[in-house]
């Protein structure tokens, strides 16, 4: 992990924003009074903060995955969290970082990739815009998450058993477990929302993170019944995970383009759930848009 003394730090009438290159990584997230609304990355609970996910999500089948007949090595989440990341823009209220394929990531997947990550904060909203590109000369599979943590509970005077979700529509679809070696379950299991409505409790989380594997929100209000809350928005991403470690601090709100392999899975990387492909050329773009609502 890199030192902290190169954070990028945004800035609106708002909120204020730091961004660590090594993965271009969230790294706290205030409003205008200064009140951290972001997990703290304390290490001896969770040293994580805000990382990206990609060029998978979760966990393979013994750490591998089969392209085209070969067998190639790829530890959960990807590679972009361990990354240092260049900045290649930005200013008082935006930046914009970047890693690129080289010689290390062509080992485990050989594609000629670009990865932006676009931070931009505008009054009381910060937007999170992911472009990967596709430099090579052959489609590119691809899955991509962001995996932010927040306060639980948010720092507004309401305790934590206070908190819940609410979607923006109502998800009745079974939801699904990992297993100890963080694969999916085959089976699944009833969903513990309740219309549009989860409440948190630690015993969520017991058996690890819920998976929402059908979802059908694209937004959800995260907070307490009273005070102000947080809007997330991911209008492109068809996943979602939701995590703590029971008795933490923090509740991660993970939407996600890709999924964990299922137990048992030996498919080509394309067979592979949440796969997408960036043709030649092209490129793919993703969003978060977090919202702080009084």
């Amino acid at each position: 992990m890199s030192e902290h003394h190169d954070l990028i730090e945004i800035t609106s009438d708002g909120l204020s924003a730091q961004i660590n290159p090594q993965g271009a990584e969230l790294h706290a997230l205030k409003d205008r009074e200064g009140r951290d609304l972001q997990w703290n990355g304390d290490p001896a609970v969770w040293r994580g903060r805000a990382p990206i996910l990609f060029p998978i999500v979760g966990m393979l089948v013994e750490g591998r995955y089969r392209l085209c007949g070969k067998t190639y090595h790829l530890g959960k989440h990807g590679f972009a969290r361990h990354k240092r990341f260049e900045v290649v823009g930005g200013d008082a209220s935006s930046t914009v970082l970047r890693l690129r394929a080289d010689a290390q990531t062509l080992l485990s997947y050989p594609f000629r990739f670009e990865l932006d990550l676009h931070f931009a904060l505008s009054g009381v909203t910060l937007t999170l815009n992911a472009t990967i590109r596709n430099h090579g000369d052959t489609p590119m599979p691809a899955s991509f998450g962001f995996h932010p943590a927040f306060r639980w509970p948010l720092p507004f005077g309401q305790p934590r058993a206070k908190h819940a979700i609410r979607f923006a529509q109502p998800e009745p679809a079974a939801v699904r477990r990992m297993d100890r070696e963080g694969l999916l379950k085959p089976e699944v299991e009833p969903t513990p929302v309740a219309g549009d409505r989860l409440v948190l409790r630690d015993a969520l989380f017991e058996a690890d993170a819920l998976m929402f594997d059908r979802l059908k929100s694209r937004a959800l209000y995260y907070g307490a019944d009273h005070g102000p809350s947080l809007r997330i928005g991911y209008p492109e991403m068809p996943y979602l995970g939701l995590w703590t470690k029971p008795g933490a601090g923090f509740i991660a709100i993970e939407p996600w383009y890709g999924i964990n392999d299922t137990e048992g899975f030996m498919g080509d990387l394309w067979d592979k759930p949440g796969i997408f492909g960036v043709a030649p050329g092209d490129a793919r773009r993703l969003s978060m848009v977090i919202n702080l609502v009084r």
